[in-house]
């Protein structure tokens, strides 16, 4: 009789791991809310820039929050750390440049240019270098058949910049076209489509 009543009072071992599940589930949800909490800061500085009008500084600071969500520095920054960068951070960031900038600037426009121009999955997949030269045309990254990266510092920081044109300095990269694959495939695979 003593066994019995033990089996009845000891839960069966779905039960423990249901119920473990649970808890895993419940911990996962608020250390996701702890972290929004704290995405708040990330991002203050960033929306000061934009609210501002200082497109220049807003860019750098872009560049700031998405080697700090990753934990690298831009000399380190691989096409590889770009499958890691949360698509939320990706999306708060494009929110706010489409905001104070009258839907001109963001990740979201620049991959619908990214399409206008002919671009596509498939041609991310062929790194077909063609489509990211008319794209560069478009945003105003390339003038007269050569990339302006060099020439960063005197470009347009204005409303009056190409559509497109921002956030810009983050795509730089050792890495080239490379890293310009990667980050549009990443913007597609976190539906930055607008």
């Amino acid at each position: 009789m003593s066994e019995s009543l033990t089996q009845e009072n000891t839960p069966d071992l779905a039960e423990i791991l249901s119920e473990l599940h649970s808890l895993r589930n419940k911990v996962t949800n608020l250390e996701e809310k702890l972290k929004l909490v704290s995405d708040i800061n990330r991002y203050s500085q960033l929306q000061e820039f934009l609210k501002a009008g200082n497109f220049k500084e807003a860019d750098q600071e872009t560049s700031r929050v998405i080697l700090d969500a990753v934990n690298r520095s831009r000399d380190d920054l691989t096409p590889n750390d770009m499958k890691q960068l949360p698509c939320t951070i990706l999306q708060v960031i494009d929110k706010l440049w489409r905001d104070y900038s009258s839907d001109r600037f963001g990740f979201s426009i620049q991959l619908r240019l990214y399409t206008e121009v002919g671009g596509s999955l498939d041609t991310l997949r062929a790194q077909n270098m063609g489509i990211l030269e008319k794209y560069g045309d478009r945003v105003g990254w390339r003038k007269n058949g050569k990339w302006q990266g060099d020439n960063y510092p005197n470009w347009d920081f204005s409303l009056s910049a190409p559509e497109g044109s921002f956030p810009a300095i983050w795509w730089k990269s050792p890495y080239g076209f490379k890293m310009a694959t990667f980050c549009f495939m990443r913007l597609i695979e976190c539906d930055l489509t607008k």
